[in-house]
């Protein structure tokens, strides 16, 4: 199975705060997401002229990440289908 992660360090730009997604200055979920779909499109190892978009997301943020932190995503390709 094709794996890829992607990592980056929490900084105020990333913070729930600053996308509009609450009021602290932790990790936002949608940057949590748009890290998960970074990592996704490196698994699969695209064509520089492809990309690929979700259809589908169940995602679990279950800890606050303050402005420092160091956060991994991991993608981990299990299936694919032609354009699917």
């Amino acid at each position: 199975m094709d794996s890829a992660s992607v990592t980056h360090t929490v900084t105020a730009t990333d913070t729930a705060i600053a996308v509009g997604s609450g009021d602290l200055e932790a990790l936002g979920t949608p940057v949590v997401l748009a890290w998960c779909e970074e990592a996704t499109c490196a698994a699969l190892e695209l064509a520089p002229e492809q990309t690929s978009v979700g259809t589908r997301v169940d995602l679990e943020h279950l800890a606050a990440s303050p402005v420092g932190a160091e956060v991994t995503a991991t993608a981990t390709v299990i299936h694919t289908d032609g354009r699917l």
